[in-house]
């Protein structure tokens, strides 16, 4: 099958879309990446998805216009890419949708929202639809977090070392796979989302990133703010755990730089790498991996990925693109691998690394231009992944 994935994480800059040609062969998964495009959001869509973000109020008038705008965005983004990657010959669309909100309590996790209505999507495409991939898992006791860790233990199993799978987005992931144990993930922390909101605090919102890491590179990092951001309860947490910027977003910066004054914008960005790689570091501590493949919008900020190897040391800090997936699209090929497993009739996540008490097929589908046809479920669940070059 030719599958499209489709994602928007939690900075919400836009509509990541790629498109891979899947197929089964017993317990292995063959995946061929062919293109991948980021379609950015209409400016007031964008303005008015962050304004309905946590801790903002919002309306059920807003949720509803939300859900409808966000799935007319990926409905277009899907298009394009049936058509521009695809060559108009894709079969199913996954789509993970925008989180709106992650209620997580503690290391408890009730319920997760994302929004974008698929039936936009089957449509403009006339493909059928896996969505809302996440809640499954929920009502089965997990996380609904990291999905990742299922593309990244199929793709990382059978090393001679310990290795590890760091995603940085807004907030960050890792996956821990050891040959003769069970497999860990859980998100870490803050990936970019503080750092982030230092910038539009510091700009007034006139920039939403710090370009190519160069204020955190100009300043240095303030002891004092780093141990009060450091004592957040939620790194002491066992996994499986989840967060999102329900509590890494403005109101957890601002609550600190209250209590500790606020510095310079440069040194403060600076601390704000610090905690990352810091958390990120400490999280992985235990396991003693050997190498680190780093993916997500993080990895463009050269600061940060210095300070992160220089903590993770002497452990390697990799791309994810030695493992033959572009990182920056990681995430959209990870949600076309879910979509063809739930068409198959196989689980969509470990509920060892997201704490659920049971497997669950991921997702509800949502019919295109014709009726649903499933095939039989596959007899035999994948154990590994193998990236493959795409045929002509």
């Amino acid at each position: 099958m030719i599958v499209l994935g489709l994602s928007s994480g939690t900075s919400a800059d836009g509509i990541d879309v790629a498109a891979a040609r899947l197929e089964l062969d017993a317990d292995l998964v063959r995946l061929a990446p062919l293109g991948h495009r980021i379609v950015p959001y209409p400016a007031d869509l964008r303005k008015e998805l962050r304004d309905a973000l946590p801790p903002a109020a919002t309306t059920m008038q807003a949720v509803c216009r939300l859900d409808t705008r966000i799935g007319q965005a990926f409905a277009e983004a899907a298009r394009l890419g049936a058509d521009e990657l695809a060559g108009g010959r894709a079969d199913l669309v996954a789509s993970h949708g925008q989180t709106l909100f992650h209620w997580a309590e503690g290391a408890s996790v009730h319920g997760t929202l994302q929004l974008g209505q698929p039936a936009w999507i089957a449509g403009a495409t006339g493909l059928p639809v896996v969505s809302d991939l996440r809640t499954a898992d929920v009502a089965a006791g997990g996380q609904g977090a990291p999905l990742a860790a299922l593309l990244d233990v199929l793709l990382l199993g059978g090393r001679a070392e310990p290795a590890a799978a760091l995603n940085l987005g807004g907030i960050a992931n890792v996956t821990v796979v050891r040959d003769g144990t069970p497999p860990v993930a859980f998100d870490t922390g803050p990936g970019n989302a503080l750092m982030d909101a230092a910038v539009r605090r510091a700009t007034g919102g006139r920039a939403d990133l710090d370009a190519d890491g160069a204020l955190a590179g100009a300043g240095r990092p303030d002891p004092a703010l780093l141990e009060l951001l450091l004592a957040e309860p939620y790194y002491g947490l066992a996994p499986p755990k989840s967060t999102g910027p329900e509590l890494f977003g403005p109101g957890h910066l601002d609550a600190a730089l209250r209590r500790s004054g606020t510095p310079e914008a440069a040194d403060l960005l600076a601390t704000l790498a610090e905690l990352t790689a810091v958390t990120v570091a400490d999280a992985l501590r235990p396991y003693g991996t050997a190498d680190v493949f780093a993916s997500g919008g993080g990895t463009r900020n050269p600061v940060l990925m210095d300070r992160i190897a220089a903590r993770l040391a002497p452990a390697r800090l990799r791309p994810f693109d030695a493992l033959g997936l572009d990182s920056d699209a990681k995430e959209a090929y990870l949600f076309a691998l879910i979509g063809f497993l739930t068409w198959h009739g196989i689980a969509g996540s470990l509920p060892g690394c997201t704490g659920a008490r049971r497997p669950s097929l991921a997702g509800r589908l949502t019919p295109g231009a014709g009726p649903l046809r499933l095939p039989e479920p596959a007899a035999v669940a994948p154990a590994r992944l193998r990236v493959d070059a795409p045929a002509p």
